[in-house]
């Protein structure tokens, strides 16, 4: 069959924070993308606000290097997609894998395999994809490069790699100092017989397939993702499996039920660099954008008009989390972060307050996020949204709220499934890197949550790595607690694993709630009073309504709290009115940090200002009753 020897289509995968988008930034540096007096940040590719803010890569991208061969060849197209190294972005990584013919798969030279290089890995054997392995940060302190390569070796068994695909090259690499070599460096050095990423370059051109090719057969192209441009309208990325696609052709759209409308190609592009430039035509194993087809989705095939083939649909893991996302409910909807709506009014002008606005924004979220479920419920202002994991859903939160809505967010619940009539839940692997010291704190915080080890090992240098299968349900709220637990110095990752029957009953939080009995501003007086009760949240002037959480009580149950109090002023001195006293400072939580403080009762109330914590039921005597009738029944 006809080769493409002009092209190579190839992702790199690895676990979050193990330097893709770097190692990205300097392929495309040495490839000559840019120009000398171009002012280049770090991690281009990371070019979403939330992803420079948390320095995690959350939607897979792609970019185009022209690599032009030392021996004088003709220059080579090296696509390269780079994936997202979280596991609850995996929908991502999948849409990822299907448009390229290798991986380069990177491990960190001193924490080795975790859990979301078992993921990445497993999706790529599955797709009989070849590997390069690829021993990022060498120059670590702590690195130990023959250590990781037989970690990795044995992750290749575990996951049942056939011969050919065990058969891997090794590059080692410094992606930040943009050095590769296929020579292995000292432990803690960078690799001194290379000065570039031409041992790298070279590997991929000699390891990556080209893409083949049949002459006789009709166009086909894969929708594997889609972007939004003010001009063009909604822009179709995809890959050309056969044939040639080209402006103002006119192709059959086959859609996800099935049925086939002709449709014209208004505009083609292809990406140079982190750039889209017009192009006429696109052949096989090209990766290209189109315009002018407004309700295409992903999965769905272009193909020839006269004999059309369909592609098969992209399939991803079900979703293993769901919250309920609604409209805000509270007493300060529409009011500004303070409460005080004269204060705010400019602000308040774009707010999102409505049911049909929440449900369009939910909508279009489904458009391009293919690891997302968004059900209805039984209340008509708030819906059910599944997705992978805690995080893939707090970032859907942070972006609306970014873009003015004003949302309400249940706790998050697992999604369980019935096998043989019994109850299954989510299951995840969680791998736990923490200083000896803190073992035991560990192992007893994971016999609460029914985590159950798997794996321990000791490197001797102080550091335990550990292996749990805990069910999901035990992981919410987990993190905050961990990190409390380990001083601030474990460090833990998990993936999904699967379903096992119900676990029973998990308590995962021993403390109450300090709830507002009253609406008011918070004074200094009351805070003083309270502080010896638990932990406050709010600051001196903040606005508070009846129900809202105002802090964690010391104690298991919850306490309904005057935090509006204010010191009576009388004209008699005291004679300790020179007596000083110091509000502790409250603990601000992040939006993650109160979706997992969530008890069932509770909720998260969201606006562009601020994140609050209240009770479902915000009136005291109402709360009261019915805790009374689940009581006795």
């Amino acid at each position: 069959m006809p080769t493409r020897h002009d092209i190579r289509n190839v992702a790199i995968v690895a676990h979050v924070d193990h330097g893709k988008t770097t190692i990205v930034d300097a392929m495309l540096k040495q490839a000559g993308a840019f120009a000398a007096h171009q002012h280049l940040d770090d991690r281009m590719m990371d070019s979403n606000d939330l992803e420079r803010e948390k320095g995690i890569t959350i939607l897979a991208k792609n970019t185009a290097v022209k690599y032009h061969p030392k021996d004088g060849g003709a220059p080579i197209t090296i696509n390269i997609i780079d994936t997202p190294g979280h596991a609850d972005f995996g929908g991502e990584v999948e849409r990822g894998l299907s448009m390229v013919d290798a991986v380069v798969l990177l491990v960190d030279a001193s924490e080795g395999p975790l859990p979301q290089t078992r993921f990445v890995l497993r999706k790529a054997l599955q797709q009989r994809l070849p590997v390069i392995l690829c021993i990022n940060k060498t120059d670590r302190p702590d690195s130990r490069i023959d250590e990781v390569v037989n970690e990795t070796y044995d992750l290749f068994l575990d996951l049942d790699a056939d011969e050919d695909q065990i058969e891997f090259p090794i590059v080692y690499a410094c992606g930040r100092d943009g050095i590769a070599s296929l020579t292995k460096p000292e432990d803690g050095t960078v690799p001194a017989d290379s000065t570039n990423l031409e041992p790298f370059f070279s590997t991929i051109l000699e390891h990556v397939p080209a893409p083949v090719y049949d002459d006789e057969a009709p166009l086909q192209a894969h929708v594997t993702n889609l972007d939004a441009d003010n001009f063009l309208g909604r822009i179709a990325l995809l890959r050309v499996e056969q044939g040639e696609l080209r402006k103002g052709q006119t192709v059959a759209w086959i859609k996800r039920d099935g049925s086939i409308s002709n449709v014209r190609i208004s505009e083609l592009m292809m990406t140079e660099a982190l750039t889209r430039k017009p192009a006429e035509v696109a052949g096989p194993g090209d990766i290209c954008a189109v315009a002018g087809i407004p309700d295409i989705m992903i999965g769905e095939t272009l193909a020839d008009p006269e004999n059309p083939i369909a592609l098969p649909l992209i399939t991803v893991d079900q979703p293993a989390i769901s919250m309920t996302i609604g409209t805000n409910t509270s007493p300060l909807v529409g009011r500004g972060g303070t409460g005080k709506g004269a204060d705010a009014k400019s602000a308040v002008k774009d707010r999102k307050v409505t049911a049909r606005q929440v449900k369009d924004r939910l909508d279009r979220e489904l458009i391009g996020n293919v690891s997302l479920r968004v059900l209805d419920t039984d209340r008509p202002d708030a819906w059910e949204v599944q997705g992978r994991g805690e995080l893939a859903l707090a970032i859907l939160v942070e972006q609306m709220r970014r873009e003015g809505f004003e949302l309400t967010i249940g706790k998050p619940q697992v999604v369980t499934k019935l096998v043989d009539g019994k109850v299954h839940e989510p299951v995840e692997r969680l791998t736990v890197d923490v200083p000896e010291e803190h073992m035991g704190a560990v192992t007893q915080l994971m016999g609460v949550r029914k985590g159950r080890m798997d794996n321990m090992s000791n490197h001797g240098s102080g550091w335990v790595r550990m292996e749990f299968v805990v069910p999901s349900r035990g992981l919410i709220g987990f993190r905050t607690e961990f990190l409390t637990n380990t001083r601030g110095t474990g460090i833990a990752h998990s993936i999904h694993e699967g379903h096992e029957p119900w676990f029973g009953n998990l308590v995962t939080r021993n403390n109450g709630s300090l709830v507002a009995d009253r609406a008011g501003a918070v004074t200094p007086f009351a805070m003083i009073n309270l502080q010896e009760r638990g932990v406050l949240f709010t600051e001196p002037g903040t606005e508070v309504y009846e129900g809202m959480i105002v802090g964690e009580n010391s104690r298991s149950d919850d306490m309904d709290v005057n935090i509006t109090k204010e010191k009576k002023l009388t004209n008699m001195r005291a004679a300790s009115a020179d007596n000083t006293e110091n509000v502790v400072p409250p603990r601000k939580l992040s939006l993650e940090q109160s979706l997992e403080f969530c008890r069932d009762d509770e909720c998260v109330e969201v606006t562009p200002e601020a994140v609050r914590i209240r009770k479902v039921v915000l009136d005291q005597k109402e709360r009261g009753r019915t805790a009374s009738r689940a009581k006795h029944g």
